[in-house]
């Protein structure tokens, strides 16, 4: 005749488990001393209640010993009863009632002490499971997730197999969010089970944890007074760098190398490349891709902390438009006061005029390329021009006004008999009335000391100004430019060079024994609802073991 076959599955293993267990109790009960202080009639009481053996009582009395205080009114009736050693059908309703205002830790305490005295107060299938967690094996038969209150037997199965808490089901995280531990929940989001999308910062009320988890997930959302009780330096510099402040410590960065950039230095271009993401590396070529024509896209030229990089590297070889952009305005201005400087004056009078026919430019700007152009003139003795052109600019700048009664001056000067026309601070590459006009000087002439014809402008422009310092009179100088601000290069911070924040790095331990514990606690706890209000009537088996 063929046996039938033997059970198998998780249900089988658990009982497996919990015959053993019970095998265990009864053999640790026989090496007791028999001298426990508990007589039979008082055995025989608890055993209504479900609690088999003299030293089964003593744990009872322990037990109740924690919830006592915890107990009002009847409940603590109930429980006085039963540490008198006269407990009855009141016991199991009251441990249930204070359990349920207990807190999870001690709900778990309480579970875990009356599974390990034997004594039979849990549903048959609490008891399985409680043997599964309290086994420290990782079990939870399939629990249902209606059966899961707080998702932890859920956490437990993922966190068994390989890669599991990449496959928890999203739908548990509401019930796990507010309690699990902070390691865990890290676990998670290394995951990818928890991201972004499930704002689990919303879930913790303390403020710290609130913060963490912000940052670890949306940086970008971090407040300054939270990188602050963080002590998140790496936020912390670059929102330092971004207001367009000094960087903090520690330098040799990607913000170092980003303020150099932002000064004009290419030099370190292709040091930031390698540290920039993928992207940004692109934006940076094709910044430097429109460097031969001349030519960028609106977002480009937008970003001002950009301009200093472009104009280091831009050499323009015609005449710029600067209708185009404001980028385009502000090099064509400086092009044409650079071209003066060279004493280029074909060039800069090709310049001036794409100035000139700029008629939108703002006052300021306007102002200057007028300016620009009633040098020219100047230069060329075209002194009637000069003066309508100076005329239309003179009532809002001094220094054209103080330009226009130069050369209304100078008209009235035989032509033969006028001095030179240039400023010769201009003549030295210099705005007018620099005070380092003697160093450049020196410098220009040992620059040039074979060319006659540079040397001879040199030292014209050196004697015209010391002339001028002598005699505290610089009248007969063209004043250029109005406003150097004007041409001022923007001091900004090329923001759209800037990578984004990286997540803060985790500060918990990955798979933390002691946080696991506590998510294994918890799933102790959400058995409470097997807790009977009458003791489960125990099997022949049971029997065998609790005599």
């Amino acid at each position: 005749m063929t046996s039938p076959p033997s059970a198998s599955g998780p249900r089988a293993e658990a009982i497996a488990r919990e015959r053993e267990r019970l095998k265990a109790l009864r053999e640790r009960r026989d090496a007791q001393s028999a001298d426990t202080g508990v007589d039979g009639f008082t055995v025989r009481r608890w055993r209504k209640v479900g609690v088999f053996g003299a030293q089964a009582v003593l744990q009872a009395h322990a037990v109740l010993q924690q919830l006592a205080p915890l107990a009002q009114d009847a409940t603590h009736d109930a429980l006085a009863d039963a540490l008198r050693d006269a407990p009855d059908d009141r016991l199991l309703p009251a441990v249930r009632a204070v359990l349920e205002q207990a807190t999870p830790d001690t709900v778990a305490a309480t579970l875990t002490a009356a599974h390990a005295g034997g004594f039979l107060w849990l549903s048959e299938i609490g008891e399985q499971r409680l043997t599964a967690l309290t086994a420290g094996g990782d079990d939870t038969l399939a629990v249902p997730g209606s059966e899961d209150p707080s998702g932890a037997f859920a956490l437990l199965a993922t966190f068994a197999t390989p890669d599991g808490t990449a496959a928890f089901p999203p739908r548990t995280l509401p019930r796990l969010l507010p309690w699990i531990p902070l390691s865990v929940l890290d676990d998670l989001v290394d995951a990818g089970t928890v991201g972004p999308e499930h704002q689990p910062w919303q879930y913790r009320t303390e403020q710290p944890e609130h913060a963490y988890l912000k940052a670890r997930l949306v940086p970008d959302q971090v407040t300054t007074d939270q990188a602050t009780a963080l002590d998140w330096s790496a936020w912390q510099r670059r929102a330092t760098f971004l207001a367009g402040g000094d960087p903090l410590p520690p330098g040799g960065d990607v913000y170092d190398l980003l303020e150099r950039v932002a000064d004009g230095d290419a030099s370190v271009v292709k040091e930031l490349e390698r540290e920039l993401p993928r992207d940004l590396v692109l934006r940076l070529r094709r910044i430097l891709g429109g460097v031969d024509v001349g030519n960028w896209d609106r977002d480009v030229w937008e970003d001002r902390g950009l301009w200093r990089l472009v104009f280091s590297l831009w050499e323009p070889k015609a005449a710029v438009n600067p209708s185009r952009s404001p980028l385009h305005a502000l090099m064509a201005l400086r092009q044409a006061y650079d071209l003066l400087c060279l004493n280029e004056l074909a060039h800069a009078s090709a310049q001036i005029d794409k100035l000139v026919s700029f008629e939108t430019a703002a006052p300021a700007y306007r102002a200057e390329a007028l300016n620009l152009h009633a040098y020219t003139l100047l230069l060329r003795e075209e002194l009637d021009a000069a003066a309508v052109v100076l005329e239309g600019i003179s009532g809002s700048h001094r220094s054209a006004e103080s330009n226009l009664r130069m050369v209304r001056q100078r008209r009235t000067v035989p032509r033969n008999d006028r001095p030179a026309a240039s400023n010769p601070y201009l003549d030295l590459g210099l705005p007018h009335g620099s005070a380092s006009w003697e160093t450049r000087y020196r410098d220009l002439r040992r620059e040039h000391v074979h060319d006659v014809d540079v040397s001879a402008r040199l030292n014209s422009a050196m004697k015209r100004i010391r002339d001028a310092e002598r005699d505290n009179d610089w009248s007969g100088f063209f004043v250029l430019p109005l406003d150097l601000d004007v041409y001022a290069l923007p001091d900004e911070v090329p923001v759209t060079l800037v990578p984004p924040l990286a997540p803060l790095t985790r500060r918990t331990t990955p798979h933390s024994p002691e946080s696991l514990a506590l998510v294994r606690q918890q799933a102790v706890a959400d058995l409470l609802p097997y807790l009977l209000s009458a003791p489960r009537r125990p099997d022949h088996n049971a029997r065998m073991h609790t005599q």
